[in-house]
């Protein structure tokens, strides 16, 4: 729990925000959960049922989004959709945050060459083009480029995330790619603190310096990797969307990406509410993680909080 949680919730804007978020995410383990159960007991879910006679039906009390070219409910769509985006935030999120905290205080704490190594590493990624990156990615595995013992691993890979393996090059696309920022903060705020009184008192108590990052440095990075891990979060959800409007990311499961693709071909014919529903869902989940993220800076950062 963070610190003040009760004074942070007491703002409505928060308190909205994070009950939206909490609203998702029960939303993407119920489907998620749904999913597994149908794909065990070889049943058709309910968001892939549809009706041809049914197509193109525009919104209404039996449909509330109306219905896609196959005649399934674009609601439930967009609904099952949430589960793509918070699995993709969720583990391109922890990935990113693992990467840039490990190597933004194995940097700031250890400095000389070992920083030199890290602040390299951080430069060259820093000049990548992420989106490209992940496109690349994606393509590379979804394709079938991988040799077959990388082709092997990664089947099992996605077999224990319940994904396929555009998703999975796309989790690790955006991972791989996303700690930059956060690492180039880690490191100098490692460096400020291993001057710090405590730290110079554990090193002289002879505390190795594995248990001083552990139990001292980490501890007060904290509010940073809830910081940068919400907005983050927001990021990688926009960048499946956009990887997957592509043709590149999801192809079995919904996905906000692809039902924007699907249905921006009849935009045309005023048959909006694919698009729609797609957009509306994204809208307030991306919404939402962005404010709180920014409320999270306001409230555990004390160069704002003062």
């Amino acid at each position: 729990m963070i610190p003040g949680a009760a004074k942070f919730l007491r703002n409505r804007l928060n308190l909205a925000s994070f009950v939206v978020v909490l609203l998702y995410l029960a939303t993407a383990v119920g489907i998620e959960a749904y999913s597994i159960y149908c794909s065990h007991r070889k049943i058709t879910p309910v968001y892939e049922r549809g009706n041809i006679n049914e197509r193109f039906q525009p919104p209404s009390r039996q449909h509330w989004f109306g219905t896609d070219y196959l005649g399934r409910d674009v609601f439930l769509r967009a609904a099952a959709g949430t589960s793509t985006a918070i699995k993709v935030g969720l583990i391109a999120s922890f990935i990113t945050v693992f990467l840039g905290v490990s190597l933004g205080v194995l940097g700031g704490y250890a400095g000389g060459v070992v920083d030199d190594i890290v602040v390299w590493i951080n430069s060259t990624f820093a000049a990548m083009p992420s989106l490209l990156f992940v496109l690349a990615f994606a393509l590379l595995v979804s394709k079938g480029f991988l040799c077959p013992p990388l082709e092997k691993a990664f089947g099992a890979l996605c077999t224990l995330f319940n994904t396929e393996p555009g998703m999975m090059a796309v989790y690790l696309g955006i991972g791989i790619t996303g700690w930059v920022g956060l690492c180039q903060v880690v490191r100098a705020e490692t460096f400020k603190l291993r001057e710090a009184g405590y730290v110079q008192a554990a090193r002289v108590s002879g505390l190795r310096d594995g248990s001083i990052i552990l139990r001292h440095i980490v501890p007060n990075l904290f509010h940073l990797v809830i910081i940068f891990f919400t907005i983050r979060f927001a990021g990688a959800v926009m960048t499946e969307v956009i990887v997957s409007y592509l043709g590149l990311g999801v192809q079995q499961v919904p996905s906000w990406g692809t039902m924007i693709a699907d249905g921006q071909e009849r935009l045309w014919q005023g048959i909006w509410w694919e698009v729609g529903g797609a957009t509306l869902f994204m809208f307030f989940l991306v919404l939402s993680l962005n404010l709180l993220g920014d409320a999270l800076r306001d409230h555990l950062d004390p160069r704002l909080s003062t």
